[in-house]
C-alpha cells in the first residue's frame, strides 16, 4: 500500500476514534452522573436519550461565532486549535492491537505525555486572549495545576517502563501478557497516575480551570459555537486518551490473561476500549461523588504529598527491581 494512502487511512481512523469517543463519553457522563445523583438524565430523544447529541451538535454548528471586544483575535481563534490538535495527535500513539497503531515509535509514552503538556498552553492562550478576568483566572489555575500534577504523572509511568525495559507502548503491553506479575508491583504508580489523570482531564474534584460556581465557565467563558465545540470535544476525548494510556501501562492494554496477545485479532481493540471505558466510568464516579478541592488544598496535594511520595516510590521501586534482577540473574 502507498505510504501516503496508509497515512491518510490512519489519520481518518484516528479522527473517527476521537469523534466517536468524545460523543459517547459526553452521553455516558450525562447518564452516569444522573444515576449517581438520582436524576433522570437525557431520556426523550431516541432510546434512553441517545439522540440528545444530535440537537447539541446542531446548536454548536448554528450558534453565532462571536469575538469579545478588545480580545486578541488572532490568539483567540488559535487557542482552540492548540487545545484540539495535541489531543488528536495523542491518539496516534495508542496501540489498539499488535499492529493497530498509527505511530509505533520507541518513545511512545513520552510522545503522548509531551503532546498533552501542550494543552494547558492552549487553555492559557484562550483565557489570556478573551480579555475576561474570570477566563484569565481559570487559565492561570490551569497552568498552576498542570505544573503541580504533571510531575507525579511523569514519575508514575517510570515503574512500568522499568519493568518492560522499553518506552514503546506496544512492547509494554506485550510485557504484561504473562499475567498479573506486572500489575501488582506497579499498582501504587497506577493509583497516582489515575489521580493525576483526573486533573489532566479537568474533572472534579480538580476542575479548577472551569469551577463554574466561581468562574462562570472558566477559560472558555467567552467561547461559543464550534470554537467552544472543539474545546469541549478535546476535553472529553482527553478522557479516553488518559484512560487508554492507563490501561496500556498498567492493565494489559489489548491483552487478556491466558490468551496469546498475537491471536486477539479484531477483539484486541474491543478489549482495549472496554477496559478504557471502565477507567472512564471510575473517573465519572469520582467526579460525581466528590466536591471540588480548594485551590490551596489542590496545590498542597500535589507539592506536599504526591510529588514526594512518587519520588520516594520510584527510588524504592528501582532499587527493588534491580535487587530482584541481580538475585534471579535477570540482568547485571
Amino acid at each position: 500500500m502507498n505510504v501516503w494512502l496508509q497515512a491518510l487511512l490512519w489519520m481518518l481512523f484516528v479522527v473517527t476514534i476521537m469523534m466517536v469517543s468524545g460523543a459517547s463519553i459526553i452521553y455516558m457522563l450525562r447518564k452516569v452522573l444522573a444515576a449517581a445523583h438520582l436524576r433522570i438524565g437525557p431520556n426523550t430523544l431516541g432510546p434512553a436519550g441517545i439522540l440528545q447529541l444530535v440537537p447539541d451538535v446542531i446548536k454548536l454548528l448554528t450558534k453565532e461565532d462571536r469575538h469579545p471586544n478588545f480580545s486578541d483575535k488572532g490568539l483567540y481563534c488559535l487557542a482552540p486549535i492548540i487545545i484540539f490538535v495535541p489531543m488528536l495527535t495523542a491518539f496516534a500513539f495508542i496501540p489498539f492491537g499488535p499492529t493497530m497503531v498509527a505511530a509505533n515509535v520507541n518513545m511512545g509514552v513520552m510522545m503522548i505525555l509531551a503532546f498533552l503538556t501542550l494543552v494547558p498552553l492552549g487553555v492559557f492562550a484562550a483565557g489570556w486572549a478573551s480579555h475576561n478576568k474570570y477566563a484569565l483566572i481559570g487559565a492561570v489555575r490551569s497552568v498552576g495545576a498542570a505544573i503541580t500534577f504533571e510531575i507525579p504523572l511523569l514519575l508514575s509511568v517510570l515503574p512500568p517502563i522499568m519493568l518492560a525495559g522499553s518506552m514503546n507502548l506496544s512492547e509494554i503491553v506485550l510485557a504484561q501478557a504473562n499475567g498479573f506479575w506486572f500489575v501488582i508491583p506497579a499498582l501504587p504508580s497506577a493509583v497516582i497516575f489515575l489521580i493525576c489523570a483526573q486533573m489532566e482531564t479537568n474533572q472534579a474534584p480538580f476542575d479548577m480551570t472551569e469551577a463554574e460556581s466561581e468562574l462562570v465557565a472558566g477559560f472558555s467563558t467567552e467561547y461559543s459555537a464550534m470554537r467552544f465545540g472543539f474545546i469541549f470535544l478535546a476535553e472529553f476525548a482527553g478522557n479516553f486518551v488518559m484512560a487508554a494510556l492507563a490501561v496500556t501501562l498498567f492493565f494489559g492494554g489489548w491483552t487478556l490473561p491466558g490468551i496469546d496477545p498475537h491471536s486477539m485479532g479484531i477483539f484486541a481493540p474491543m478489549v482495549l476500549i472496554i477496559k478504557s471505558y471502565i477507567i472512564i466510568f471510575l473517573f465519572m464516579m469520582v467526579r460525581g461523588n466528590f466536591s471540588r478541592y480548594r485551590v490551596d488544598k489542590m496545590a498542597a496535594l500535589g507539592w506536599k504529598r504526591l510529588i514526594p511520595f512518587t519520588l520516594i516510590w520510584v527510588l524504592v521501586f528501582a532499587i527493588g527491581l534491580r535487587a530482584v534482577q541481580t538475585l534471579f540473574g535477570a540482568g547485571a
